[in-house]
């Protein structure tokens, strides 16, 4: 799954509860104009602007809160960007297995990089004589 898909169930999850608990929010988010799609695009194309690499999850939810409660904003082209959540993150079992593919094979190409390399050569290495201070 692409971090922008994560990024943008994240958000969902957020909105959806929030909806819940704030009934006046609620409204504005039920509005079939905005859609969570343009969210995540207003919220990337804010991001880029700003020129900043790194926000607390409280800005970036506040951005996806701003981007319902506006009726007229602008939300800018969609872009191509790897979100990174700092989140856990459940996997699938297919993702689960597919990962524990990946580990295995990479351990295994490790193991038989290990075994087919020729060993290296030790060089003897020159006794130098230092003068002592109890000499």
């Amino acid at each position: 799954m692409k971090g922008t898909d994560i990024f943008k169930r994240t958000i969902h999850t957020y909105l959806v509860q929030r909806a819940a608990s704030d009934e006046l929010f609620a409204e504005k988010y039920a509005n079939p104009k905005k859609s969570i799609d343009d969210c995540v695009t207003y919220i990337l194309n804010t991001v880029k602007k700003s020129g900043c690499n790194g926000f607390a999850d409280d800005e970036i939810y506040s951005m996806a809160v701003h981007y319902y409660d506006e009726d007229n904003i602008e939300v800018g082209k969609p872009m191509n960007a790897d979100v990174v959540v700092n989140h856990v993150v459940e996997l699938s079992e297919e993702e689960k297995e597919q990962a524990r593919k990946e580990a295995i094979q990479r351990v295994q190409n490790e193991a038989y990089n290990k075994m087919t390399q020729q060993p290296k050569k030790r060089t003897k290495q020159a006794v130098v004589n230092q003068p002592s201070l109890f000499d």
